[in-house]
């Protein structure tokens, strides 16, 4: 019997073609750092445009020197407001502050158990 845990897999040999030498793909914000982004200006972006009403937001789009990070961000806001869909907002609200704390109501049953220990 093999000691792999997975059945049917085929171990790793030397210079396998199967193995992911680039590593892990890299995260958007860490993509867009690279372009000259960085964090606290992807958050500083998506709120300026969430705190735009509908017809700025519109002219983000618009408008050529807009860079993809806000045409992206704008579209995306624009495409959920005319579905009616929170999604995107919320998407983008946990994105700049963070998910709200959640609360959860657990109730603990308490057994008492009078255990007697006789020594002879």
């Amino acid at each position: 019997m093999s000691n792999n845990p997975i059945p049917n897999s085929k171990p790793f040999k030397p210079n396998d073609e199967r193995i992911n030498k680039l590593g892990r793909p890299k995260k958007f914000t860490t993509e867009l750092a690279e372009h000259g982004y960085k964090l606290s200006e992807v958050n500083d972006s998506i709120q300026a445009i969430m705190a735009m009403n509908e017809q700025e937001i519109k002219e983000v789009l618009k408008n050529n020197d807009a860079t993809m990070l806000e045409k992206t961000v704008a579209r995306a806001i624009i495409k959920s407001y005319e579905k009616g869909s929170l999604f995107s907002m919320d998407t983008l609200l946990s994105r700049v502050f963070g998910k709200p704390k959640e609360s959860v109501e657990a109730t603990v049953e308490q057994k008492i158990v009078n255990v007697t220990l006789k020594l002879d």
